[in-house]
């Protein structure tokens, strides 16, 4: 377990080491929040991380956003997804779709991909295969900005999730 003390007490470089995998593929939001220590807790921590994310603009989620694999995409199967993705993917069954189901993934994502600029996100730890599917027909209703605001949401659901299995 990691305490908020042991967390605050870290150089820059090992905040970013032990941290920078909370952000698909973007340690450079671990790295921003760090100039923003000392935490009061790890509720403050994921705030301080999210506020440097969303300070920047939306180039700069949208950055994020795009560095996110596709759900039962082909880097899944390929196995070439970060240890965290894999995990999460596979827990949500992804990693066993059927070869209709992994018709209507690469639909729904080149679809979702096509409307909005961005792979579909969501927190695949609170969901399951068919929740996907639902979520993503579902949301390719959203107007741009609203699914800019829901992906973001998901990217701090995400970030919450491992953050507690690692401090935890």
């Amino acid at each position: 377990m990691m305490s908020i003390t042991d967390i605050n007490g870290l150089s820059d470089d090992a905040f970013v080491t032990t941290f920078g995998f909370l952000f698909e593929h973007s340690p450079w939001v671990v790295e921003a929040a760090a100039l923003k220590r000392p935490f009061a807790d790890l509720a403050a921590m994921e705030e301080a991380m999210m506020a440097s994310l969303l300070g920047e603009g939306e180039n700069a989620v949208l950055a994020v956003l795009r560095a996110h694999p596709e759900l039962g995409g082909r880097a899944l199967l390929e196995k070439t997804l970060t240890a965290s993705s894999t995990a999460e993917q596979a827990g949500a069954g992804l990693n066993s779709l059927t070869a209709q189901e992994v018709q209507t993934f690469t639909a729904l994502n080149t679809e979702y991909k096509a409307r909005f600029g961005f792979p579909f996100i969501i927190c695949v730890r609170m969901t399951n295969k068919e929740g996907i599917v639902r979520a993503m027909q579902q949301r390719l209703g959203h107007s741009r900005a609203e699914e800019i605001r829901t992906a973001t949401d998901e990217v701090g659901k995400i970030v919450h999730l491992r953050l507690q299995d690692l401090c935890a």
